[in-house]
């Protein structure tokens, strides 16, 4: 199976393997990262430089993702808050990739939840329950969810699977973002960062 992204700056990209899908998502992310840290309204030539060469980086392993403790680190500064809804009330710890999925028990998948949030999620993937309230998450949120995903799917030997026959994984592939909303309609972390 093979499914093409809409590149906005050139012909569409073709994505055939889980690998494609999770690299082409982050350097989306990259472009958004840029792009909102810029305060810029849509998307400029610089931010499809950055994703183009990303992404070409990475499926030539010539470039790799950041590290999860460039996140952790991020834990420790950033106001403590649901990386969900962004409330300061009530929290409590959620594994960003679900457990009884096959997400791992440990600090890189852990982020703040509000009770509220926590409840809803369950046990569900994060962009799947999050797509059913019609939101885009946080892109540094994003960010760690993708870093775990492609840790988890370089561990199971799965990168190069063709997306005909997509393996059993405790992410939802399908939930990955291909397309990302223009800048002006994302947020760098679920609150206002100084």
């Amino acid at each position: 199976m093979c499914r093409t992204s809409m590149n906005a700056k050139g012909p569409p990209v073709k994505i055939t393997t889980v690998g494609e899908v999770l690299y082409w998502s982050y350097a989306n992310l990259a472009m958004a990262h840029s792009a909102v840290t810029e305060q810029m309204g849509e998307y400029g030539r610089m931010q499809y430089i950055i994703r183009a060469r990303l992404y070409s980086g990475l499926k030539q392993q010539t470039m790799r993702i950041g590290p999860l403790a460039d996140d952790e680190r991020l834990k420790m500064v950033l106001p403590q808050a649901c990386g969900y809804c962004g409330g300061r009330e009530r929290l409590s710890v959620d594994h960003l990739i679900p457990t009884k999925r096959g997400g791992a028990n440990v600090g890189d998948n852990l982020v703040w939840a509000c009770r509220s949030c926590n409840s809803a999620k369950c046990a569900r993937d994060m962009l799947e329950w999050l797509a059913e309230r019609n939101e885009f998450p946080s892109l540094l949120l994003l960010r760690r969810y993708l870093k775990l995903a492609i840790e988890m799917a370089r561990e199971r030997n799965v990168m190069n699977h063709s997306l005909a026959e997509i393996p059993d994984l405790p992410f939802s592939l399908a939930a990955i973002p291909r397309i990302f909303p223009p800048p002006h309609k994302l947020r760098l972390w679920v609150i206002p960062l100084e």
